[in-house]
């Protein structure tokens, strides 16, 4: 693709305002070679010739050495850089040593499973080595062969939990000869999902210890900050080798930040990110480069594609044809319908979802277009991957939305490329989620004392409470399941909750559209509230709590609704506190009384907001862990000589704390929560308060708290650097505020800030 051509052919379009501003060239990378200590299995290096494999990356012969010498070994490396080779020679070539060794293959979905069962396809070694998928898909028939032929078995965490480990009797050969598992995507482990995750890959330990096996660890992920830290946080195996060298060939890549122009000079916001998202597809298909724009959700997508193609209809209709969408919920069949027409060139451009962001291998891309900020650096890099995979020069675009994240990065946007990538974080210390696994692992094998160091240091605790409820009981020397039931199968693991409520369509006699944990569903299942599903909308008509059941009906809607909360907050315990200056920071554990109170609608394509309504709903009470600061009298003197109002001063703070977290760390802006009072009865102090939003917490709300200045610095260059004279939705404003984001002191935010950080030690007169 000739980029400079087309960035030159955007500017001199009438429709163009200055929207690029800032343009990155990242340089072609040659390849850098290694050398394996040993030589591989003959049949397994015939199959590589035969793919016109020749030669290994240095990080592929690195990793596959480690591997050989007995090590777990954790690959990170960028996108499109072979990180399935790393795992795939070292499993082969055992497997064509010694026929008897089994692998696990571990994939955090279904579709990634598949998509990687075709490239075990490709060496052409079956049945030399049978493998086969295992998931909620599988036949009854091949069932039984899969558990007692298969040499390697690609499944997903919710298999392992649900469908394996229940009756793992049927998997003793298998596990019994369990010589590697192979834990890949695993940045995508994190907060409550990566919390189970952890102690799924414990109770697999201790299953093959009871079988006879000690399985190595091969892991592999997207680049995140700490490859170390969570490699052990999930397995529980300390000093993994991290293999971080990337060897891999990459083309010329430009990217390019793009920050829609300014609607409404009175307010500040900014033209729809996905009207310029749907410019820029349109563009690229007429300049006939291949293209996918990305989208948030999967409506979104299919709302890009409707604008594109009304766009083309009315000045170029013959390649309306020639772009369509690609998101979950579509089949293999359908997927690879579409990737052939990509392939081939009959479909220049596609919309999509991340269902194209993992794993997917989709080569001859030439560029993409990212709808908003994806929330981490590392997804970011995963989606602009997807362009110049065969090495050819590309293109990727950031389209800003108008939000405090994605606004900092377009004036900032040296830190999105000198800043490391973000930490992923988990707690497998959550005492909720390790008492849930604790039970299923009794289930499989009743407890004894040395199962307690394996599953965490407070294990030993939630034992003995579940043991005071009855739901353990001991017998001799060990603890046996006390219930009757199937542990597992009360256990949500994508979730903290074990309370799942139902989606029923009543336009279809009651079919089940979904499930939805407790914690969110005030949120999201709210009466009035817009339930997406497969790109369709359902309004929520009734949330009955007492049958845990929401019930939707099919809705043309052109809106989409975004709930507010309220919250109260009581500290339980001060684990950490710190004092530098004025910055007195601790942290602890916290119960939480959270209430939905309201919501918005707001028009799709501009965010317009049509109506706030009220809503009556029950507070959801829970215990988790928080960081707080606490505003010393001092500082709560200079901001009154500075003429701020000291309520609109900490709410500013507030927010913009939440709105800056996703740059430190793998999360969401809804996983975490926040309160600010202008006097709390437990610090009798004006206190701020950000809180993990799940039971139990899942280690942001710690991790951050270690890294304060460096999250109060970022919060500081985000106020300071926006334009707005009161605040707008760039800098502290919160869409989901449930105070309506009133108070808020902008200047009152920054001087605060500022005093915190000790960079403003004068006293400012009114």
């Amino acid at each position: 693709m000739d980029t400079e051509r087309f960035l030159s052919l955007l500017r001199d379009q009438k429709e163009y305002q200055n929207q690029i501003v800032h343009i990155e060239k990242l340089p072609a990378r040659s390849a850098q070679y290694g050398v394996l200590n040993e030589p591989l299995h003959f049949e397994l290096q015939d199959a590589l010739e035969k793919n016109e494999i020749r030669s290994l990356y240095s990080h592929q012969a690195e990793a596959v050495n480690a591997v050989r010498e007995g090590k777990n070994v954790t690959v990170i490396t960028s996108t499109a850089s072979g990180k399935t080779l790393c795992y795939n020679l070292p499993v082969i070539d055992a497997i064509l040593t010694d026929p008897k060794s089994t692998a696990l293959y571990i994939f955090p979905t279904k579709a990634l499973a598949h998509d990687q069962m075709s490239k075990i396809d490709e060496f052409g070694l079956f049945p030399r080595v049978r493998h086969a998928t295992f998931d909620g898909d599988t036949s009854s028939v091949d069932r039984p062969y899969i558990k007692k032929m298969a040499q390697i078995v690609l499944t997903n965490p919710d298999m392992l939990h649900m469908g394996i480990f229940p009756g793992h009797g049927s998997w003793s050969k298998f596990l019994g000869q369990l010589k590697f598992v192979v834990i890949d995507e695993m940045h995508m482990y994190r907060g409550v999902f990566g919390a189970h995750m952890a102690q799924i890959i414990r109770r697999l330990r201790r299953i093959c210890a009871i079988y006879g096996s000690r399985p190595q660890f091969l892991c592999c992920s997207a680049t995140i900050a700490n490859p170390k830290e969570l490699t052990e946080s999930l397995t529980g195996i300390p000093d993994p080798v991290v293999v971080n060298n990337n060897g891999a060939p990459c083309g010329k890549k430009t990217m390019v930040f793009w920050n829609p122009p300014t609607a409404d000079a009175s307010s500040g916001n900014r033209r729809s990110a996905n009207g310029e998202a749907t410019s820029l597809l349109v563009g690229l298909t007429i300049f006939g480069a291949r293209n996918i724009t990305f989208t948030r959700a999967r409506r979104t997508a299919e709302i890009v594609l409707k604008y594109a193609r009304t766009l083309l209809g009315e000045t170029s209709p013959h390649l309306i044809s020639r772009i369509a969408s690609y998101r979950s919920g579509y089949t293999v069949k359908e997927r690879r319908q579409i990737e052939e027409r990509l392939f081939s060139g009959k479909l220049l451009g596609i919309t999509a979802t991340n269902a194209l962001e993992l794993g997917v291998d989709i080569s001859g891309i030439d560029a993409v277009v990212l709808t908003g900020y994806p929330g981490t650096i590392a997804a970011t890099w995963q989606q602009a991957g997807r362009a110049g995979r065969s090495g050819q020069e590309s293109l990727a675009i950031l389209v800003a939305q108008d939000n405090p994240l994605d606004q900092f990065l377009m004036r900032y946007p040296e830190f999105f490329f000198d800043q490391s990538h973000e930490m992923s974080i988990i707690d497998p210390n959550n005492k909720k989620i390790i008492s849930s696994h604790l039970l299923c692992a009794a289930y499989e094998a009743p407890l004894k004392k040395e199962d307690m160091e394996l599953f965490g240091e407070v294990s030993s605790r939630m034992a003995r409470q579940l043991r005071n409820e009855g739901k353990l009981v001991l017998r001799g020397d060990r603890l046996f399941y006390g219930e009757h039931g199937y542990p597992a199968s009360g256990v949500n693991i994508r979730s903290a909750s074990n309370s799942i409520y139902r989606i029923m369509d009543i336009s279809e006699k009651d079919f089940m559209l979904g499930t939805m944990e407790s914690q969110t569903a005030f949120k999201l299942l709210h009466p009035g509230a817009i339930y997406l599903h497969n790109g369709e909308s359902y309004e929520v008509k009734q949330l009955n709590i007492d049958s845990l059941e929401a019930t939707v009906q099919p809705v043309d809607a052109n809106f989409y609704t975004e709930a507010s909360e309220q919250a109260e907050i009581s500290i339980l315990s001060c684990l950490h506190s710190v004092q530098n200056n004025n910055l007195v920071c601790s942290f602890g554990e916290v119960e939480v009384s959270s209430h939905v109170v309201s919501f918005q609608k707001k028009r799709y394509y501009s965010g317009e907001v049509i109506e706030t309504q009220l809503l009556s709903l029950p507070p959801n009470i829970f215990e988790t862990e928080a960081f707080w600061l606490e505003i010393p009298q001092q500082l709560q003197d200079q901001l009154a000589n500075a003429g701020a109002v000291l309520a609109g001063s900490i709410h500013a703070v507030e927010h913009t704390i939440i709105n800056m977290l996703p740059l430190l760390a793998t999360c969401d802006r809804n996983d975490l929560g926040g309160l600010s009072q202008i006097y709390h009865p437990d610090t009798h102090l004006p206190t701020i308060f950000i809180y993990d939003a799940y039971p139990g917490g899942v280690g942001i709300a710690e991790t951050i708290f270690a890294r304060m200045e460096g999250m109060l610095t970022a919060a500081l260059a985000l106020i300071t650097g926006c334009k707005c004279a009161e605040g707008c939705p760039a800098c502290i404003q919160s869409s989901s505020c449930g105070f309506g984001n009133q108070p808020l002191d902008k200047r009152g935010g920054m001087l605060l800030l500022q005093w915190l950080l000790g960079v403003l030690s004068d006293e400012p007169q009114k």
